[in-house]
C-alpha cells in the first residue's frame, strides 16, 4: 500500500510540473519582465536571424543588449553559464553581429548578456540572475 502511495505522489507531482518547452517560455517571459522593470525597452523577443535565434533584444540608452535566456530547475546539469557552450556562445555573437548590421547600430555598444532562471517544480521563480556581457567580440 505505501508503495502505491508514493508512485502515485510521484504520478501527481510529475503531472504538475512544466515541460522543458513550458519551463523555457516561462524563463522568457519573466526575463523580458525582468529587464522592463530595470528600464529596458524590448525590440524584439525570439527573433530568428540566418545564424540562430536570439531569445531577447533590449534596449537601455545607448546599448543594445542581445540576451540569452537559460532556465534551470537544479545545478544537476551545470551552472547557466556552463551550459552555455562555445558552440552556442559563437552562434549567438555571430547573430548579434549580423542583427546590428542590418539595423545600422554603429553609434550603440551591442552587449551579449545572459539572463538565468532558476525555477521550482511548479514554474515559480526561485532567482534570477542577470550576466553582463557575457560574450565579447573578440571570442
Amino acid at each position: 500500500m505505501e508503495f502505491l502511495r508514493r508512485l502515485l505522489s510521484r504520478w501527481a507531482q510529475w503531472f504538475r510540473s512544466l515541460t522543458t518547452h513550458q519551463r523555457g517560455r516561462k524563463a522568457e517571459r519573466e526575463a523580458a519582465l525582468y529587464l522592463r522593470r530595470r528600464g529596458y525597452r524590448l525590440l524584439a523577443q525570439n527573433l530568428r536571424t540566418p545564424f540562430g535565434e536570439i531569445d531577447l533584444v533590449a534596449e537601455k540608452g545607448e546599448v543594445i543588449a542581445i540576451t540569452e535566456v537559460k532556465a534551470r530547475s537544479s545545478q544537476e546539469f551545470g551552472t547557466p553559464i556552463e551550459a552555455l557552450r562555445p558552440r552556442q556562445r559563437q552562434r549567438l555573437r555571430r547573430a548579434g553581429e549580423w542583427l546590428a548590421a542590418k539595423n545600422g547600430w554603429k553609434e550603440k555598444t551591442v552587449r551579449f548578456d545572459l539572463i538565468a532562471v532558476d525555477l521550482d517544480e511548479r514554474g515559480n521563480v526561485v532567482r534570477i540572475e542577470h550576466i553582463l556581457s557575457l560574450i565579447h567580440i573578440s571570442e
